[in-house]
C-alpha cells in the first residue's frame, strides 16, 4: 500500500505505473491546514478522471472531529473510492460513527454498501481496543498500524530492531484475524537503509501481515520478493491441495502427501501459499483449478 500526497497531482496521476497493489491518497498528515480543501478537490478529480485500473483505492481522510472529515468523506464517497482509511482510530464507536457517515453519502448516489473500512491504530488505547475496532463494522477490510503516532503516544521513539512496536504488531494481527479481516503494518521511512527495510518486511510477513505500507515505489520489488512464496514451496502447496481434492473425491476424510499425514493447519497455510501466489502473478487462478 503506497502513500501517496494528495496535494501532489503529478505523483497522484503516476503512482499505479509502478505496480503497487494498493495506492493511499493521504489527505491528513501530508497536507498542511492551509491545502487541505485543494487537496481534497484534486483527490476527488484524481479518483474520478484517472484510470487506476485494478490497483485498489484508499484514501486516509482527516479524522471526523475535525472541520475536514465529513467534508472528505463526501467527497471520496461520491468519486466511488474502494477504501476509506480512518486515521488515529481508538474506539469502535468512531468506527460506526464514520460508518454511519458513509452510508448517508452511498444513499444520496445510490450506491449503498459500496466503501470499505480500514483503521489505522495509532495509539495505546488503539492497541488496547483493536478486536473492538476491528470487529465494529461489516465493512471493516483491515486494520493497520500507524507507528510514528504510535511511539510518541508510547513516549518513546522507533529504533531500527522495532521492539517497541512488537507487542502493537502482534496485537493488530491477532485482533485481525479474530474479526476475520485483514492486517497491515506500518512505513519504513529510512529510504537509504534497504536492507533494515527487506528485514522488517521479512519479520512483519513472519508475524502474520497481510501487507506493508510503503513510501517509495523502490520499495515495492522487496515488499514483492519477500511475500511472493517460492517454487518449492509452491510445488508443495499444490501437492496438498491435489490431494485434498482427491480425498474429497473419494469421500475419505484422510489426507496424506509423499506418505506423511497433513491435518487441516497444514493444508490451510498450502492455500495461503496458493492465494499469495496467485495474487503475486507466479501462478493463474486457472492453473489451482
Amino acid at each position: 500500500m503506497m502513500f501517496v500526497p494528495g496535494n501532489n497531482p503529478g505523483m497522484m496521476a503516476d503512482a499505479h505505473i509502478y505496480g503497487p497493489d494498493s495506492i493511499m491518497l493521504d489527505l491528513e498528515d501530508s497536507v498542511t491546514l492551509a491545502e487541505k480543501d485543494a487537496a481534497r478537490l484534486l483527490v476527488y478529480n484524481a479518483l474520478k478522471s484517472i484510470d487506476y485500473g485494478s490497483t485498489e483505492m484508499v484514501v486516509r481522510i482527516n479524522p471526523l472531529n475535525t472541520p475536514f472529515g465529513r467534508k472528505d468523506v463526501e467527497a471520496v464517497v461520491k468519486a466511488g473510492v474502494d477504501v476509506i482509511r480512518m486515521p488515529k482510530t481508538e474506539t469502535a464507536d468512531e468506527v460506526k460513527e464514520l460508518e454511519a457517515e458513509i452510508l448517508k453519502v452511498e444513499k444520496e448516489i445510490g450506491a449503498e454498501g459500496r466503501t470499505q473500512i480500514m483503521a489505522a491504530i495509532e495509539s495505546a488505547l488503539g492497541v488496547v481496543n483493536a478486536y473492538a475496532i476491528a470487529s465494529a463494522s461489516p465493512r471493516m477490510m483491515g486494520i493497520a498500524l500507524g507507528a510514528e503516532d504510535y511511539t510518541a503516544n508510547l513516549k518513546t521513539s522507533r529504533t531500527p530492531g522495532g521492539a517497541e512496536l512488537l507487542l502493537a504488531r502482534q496485537q493488530i494481527v491477532v485482533a485481525a484475524r479474530a474479526a476475520g479481516i485483514a492486517c497491515f503494518d506500518t512505513v519504513f521511512s529510512n529510504l537509504d537503509d534497504m536492507d533494515g527495510f527487506r528485514s522488517e518486511v521479512e519479520l512483519i510477513k513472519t508475524l502474520g501481515f497481510d501487507g506493508k505500507s510503503i513510501i517509495n515505489p523502490r520499495q515495492i520489488e522487496i515488499v514483492n520478493e519477500v511475500f511472493t512464496p517460492s517454487e518449492k514451496e509452491i510445488v508443495k502447496a499444490r501437492a496438498i491441495v491435489a490431494a485434498i481434492r482427491e480425498a474429497q473425491a473419494k469421500g475419505s476424510g484422510v489426507i496424506a502427501v509423499n506418505g506423511k499425514m497433513v491435518d487441516r493447519p497444514v493444508v490451510l497455510r498450502a492455500e495461503r501459499t496458493i492465494a499469495l501466489a496467485v495474487a503475486a502473478g507466479v501462478i493463474s487462478k486457472e492453473e489451482v483449478l
